[in-house]
């Protein structure tokens, strides 16, 4: 039977704004700098321009971008090693669907090892070619050739045997993210707790220094990559699945319903991901899809149809997933939202509770603790801005 339905006191709120403020300070610290991304900026650029020189047939006429997690906003460190991934497309402008896919890849390495440098940097992989910046990032090239018959502007990659090209649209993909991250939820403003009313009101664009789809994408990308840390086996739920159901289901709720705050858009985006995974007739059996909209043929839960252990390790940590930010809503104690945030994001957590108690610590000795309307907590007065108790804002 479910609890009854009890309304949100002012502890309430404050103690959920403040919950949502570590979560994002959790994607904070996961993504990279200014600087560190400046220079990952700075080697493709120099990479793109040496490409672009060469005189090999295959290369006269190419276009270097950023796509994946660096192209969309939602990187964040990996856990075990110091490097972050940047994925380029290297798109070869004048070679037809009729060329070897092998042949396109050799083209590019060739052109990478004869840069004095780039050819001790080089790693080969299945359909990419790999830069490695010790202690920074590495850079993953892989090359895409234009797939006129795809309406979007869409391309094709080589498949992992580098026998077949696939469709796929980089480009595209990124433009629809960004189009779904600029919704902007409905939140309910308050005006009095004296007063039985309330109004929506779009969420404020000073919260946060990043969308909210970006920072959804981010902590359930770590939270996966926690959750699997002592999994045997690679089964993981790869992160353009996350991020393509995550975009999905934020445009549906989004546009669907008004909501509290923060944290309940967050959670509304979990709950409905996997209403977006859809189960169509291939080759006459059942099957998984999480399609690419934006280019016709791209399923990427291709493999879980041939590896159906990676379906059901997807259907167990998003319903993990989904319980622990439910129970982190509703905790209360700082010691128990230690705990909760330690279990869901790892050492990423630790430090975010660490910083948290010296900030708060520090506001409380001074006085200088306040709430602000469209920023929450802060530790300066601003217009509006009502000083608050010495409290931790989960009931300690």
């Amino acid at each position: 039977m479910n609890a009854p339905f009890r309304p949100l006191t002012p502890q309430d709120r404050l103690r959920r704004a403040e919950l949502y403020r570590l979560l994002v300070e959790v994607c904070e610290d996961l993504a990279p700098t200014k600087e560190q991304f400046e220079r990952a900026r700075s080697a493709y650029e120099a990479v793109a321009t040496w490409i672009a020189g060469s005189d090999d047939p295959l290369l006269a006429s190419t276009l270097v971008y950023l796509h994946g997690s660096g192209g969309l906003g939602t990187t964040i460190k990996p856990i075990g090693r110091m490097e972050f991934d940047i994925d380029l497309i290297c798109l070869l402008l004048g070679v037809s669907r009729s060329t070897d896919p092998a042949a396109v890849k050799a083209a590019v390495g060739r052109r990478l090892r004869e840069h004095g440098r780039y050819a001790h940097m080089l790693q080969e992989k299945k359909r990419c070619w790999r830069l490695n910046y010790a202690g920074e990032f590495h850079l993953d090239l892989s090359p895409t050739i234009a797939n006129i018959l795809c309406p979007n502007g869409g391309e094709l990659v080589p498949d992992k045997a580098l026998s077949s090209w696939h469709p796929t649209n980089p480009r595209g993909y990124r433009k629809l993210f960004e189009e779904r991250a600029a919704l902007i939820p409905r939140i309910v403003k308050r005006f009095a707790e004296s007063q039985n009313r309330a109004e929506a009101e779009p969420f404020p664009a000073t919260l946060t220094l990043a969308n909210v789809l970006n920072r959804i994408v981010q902590i359930l990308k770590r939270h996966r990559d926690v959750h699997f840390l002592d999994v045997r086996g690679d089964v993981a739920p790869i992160s353009i699945i996350i991020t393509t159901l995550a975009m999905r289901a934020y445009e549906a709720v989004v546009l669907r319903e008004v909501y509290e705050d923060e944290l309940d858009v967050l959670i509304a985006t979990v709950r409905a991901m996997p209403q977006f995974i859809e189960r169509p007739l291939i080759d006459g059996r059942p099957a998984y899809a999480v399609w690419n909209e934006t280019t016709q043929g791209e399923n990427f839960a291709d493999r879980w149809n041939r590896e159906p252990e990676r379906a059901e390790a997807f259907f167990g940590w998003h319903a993990k997933a989904l319980e622990d930010l439910e129970a982190l809503r509703d905790t209360s104690g700082l010691d128990r939202v230690r705990n909760r945030m330690e279990a869901g994001f790892g050492q990423a957590g630790v430090r975010v509770m660490n910083r948290h108690q010296d900030r708060l610590s520090e506001a409380r000795k001074s006085g200088q603790l306040w709430l602000a309307p469209s920023a929450g907590l802060i530790t300066t007065p601003a217009p509006l801005s009502t000083p608050v108790r010495s409290n931790t804002f989960f009931g300690d």
